[in-house]
């Protein structure tokens, strides 16, 4: 393969606009399947190259992203709902509006609070996408 095909190959494009009801799917919650949400992997949309995962997820009521460590910083911002969020075992209670940025290597986790369910985004960087990863099609991660 030619240097110039190469880099063309991976030029991401101008922009992705990507519809969260084409990304849409019911699944348990991952990191312990502790109950189900509706998750909305709106990154996975995105062609290559990509350097983050924008995901929306609404945990139902009982349901929690079960405690993992992470391996990257991570921002969880609620939407809707209340929930308690964990990160090396210090709690915090969230609620609309309220943002938890978490930190690389903390063992972290949120459970959904209250009648409502609990609705979230999910943000965090990924490694960078392998010279073989085809560029107009999303690589599947491991979803928070």
């Amino acid at each position: 393969m030619s240097v110039l095909l190469g880099l063309l190959m991976s030029a991401a494009p101008p922009m992705a606009v990507i519809d969260e009801a084409d990304t849409m799917r019911r699944e348990p919650v991952p990191h312990g399947a502790i109950g189900m949400s509706t998750a909305w992997r709106i990154s996975d949309r995105a062609p290559q190259p990509r350097r983050m995962e924008f995901r929306r997820r609404t945990l139902d009521v009982g349901a929690a992203i079960g405690e993992h460590v992470i391996r990257h910083d991570e921002v969880y911002y609620v939407l809707e709902g209340e929930g308690e969020v964990v990160s090396d075992g210090q709690r915090a209670l969230l609620k609309k509006g309220m943002t938890a940025y978490l930190y690389d290597g903390a063992n972290v986790g949120i459970w959904q609070k209250g009648d409502k369910p609990l609705a979230l985004i999910v943000a965090y960087p990924v490694a960078e996408p392998s010279a073989s990863a085809p560029v107009s099609s999303p690589v599947e991660h491991k979803a928070p």
